[in-house]
């Protein structure tokens, strides 16, 4: 096919698609809003996360509700939960806008996308429903913590299956609509996740390690020395 068919196609009844002039290949529109939009609203995604930790050295999001960690818990989780979906809103608006590649318009790439959506998806969910509310809203930095530590699946086939699964969706979305800029926006997701954990894996290892530490304590000072 001629690129000037092909360009006919891509464009038709859309935005036309700019071309690199050495290959012919679409780039992405860096010029749209939306996707400054869309990228600020990935890093303020994490915002509440990042809050957290001053949560539980002086529990101020407690105090906000009251003195009830369950109901700071239950109101940072309708936080996190409203940001996400104002974010995957700014995301699909973004790839409306930008331009396709040729090479992620094949049923291929189609199938591969399902496939990408559909495995991020049940990460997501079995890690929720693993977790629950408190689990999964980070209800350790409130105090409320698990009794065990949770190694079925999916945290048997990745530690932090929630960001995972939601860069495999952003990347599967990118894909099915074919358009580079999402796969950008997803290696930015990734970055930010992987920094996220970084950050996050310690503080909370640290949280469930001195509730051990005191649990031991505590049985060491009820035996009776012999």
């Amino acid at each position: 096919m001629l690129p000037q068919q092909l360009h006919s196609i891509l464009s038709s009844g859309s935005k036309p698609i700019h071309y690199d002039p050495a290959y012919y290949l679409p780039v992405t529109d860096f010029s749209q809003q939306h996707r400054c939009s869309s990228r600020y609203s990935h890093s303020t995604d994490h915002i509440p996360y990042d809050l957290t930790p001053p949560e539980y050295h002086n529990k101020v999001l407690t105090k906000l509700a009251g003195g009830n960690s369950r109901y700071a818990c239950y109101g940072l989780a309708v936080a996190i939960f409203s940001l996400g979906i104002f974010r995957d809103f700014l995301y699909e608006r973004a790839l409306r806008d930008q331009p396709s590649h040729p090479l992620l318009l094949t049923p291929l790439a189609t199938y591969i996308s399902y496939g990408l959506i559909a495995a991020g998806n049940i990460l997501v969910l079995s890690s929720m429903w693993a977790l629950g509310v408190t689990g999964t809203y980070l209800g350790d930095y409130f105090g409320i913590l698990m009794d065990e530590m949770v190694t079925g699946f999916p945290f048997n086939v990745t530690s932090a299956p929630m960001y995972y699964g939601s860069t495999m969706s952003f990347l599967g979305t990118a894909i099915l609509f074919g358009k580079p800029a999402g796969i950008l926006l997803t290696v930015e997701v990734l970055v930010v996740y992987l920094l996220a954990l970084r950050f996050e894996d310690p503080f909370t290892s640290g949280i469930y390690a001195k509730r051990e530490k005191a649990r031991a304590k505590k049985g060491t000072g009820g035996k009776k020395e012999l």
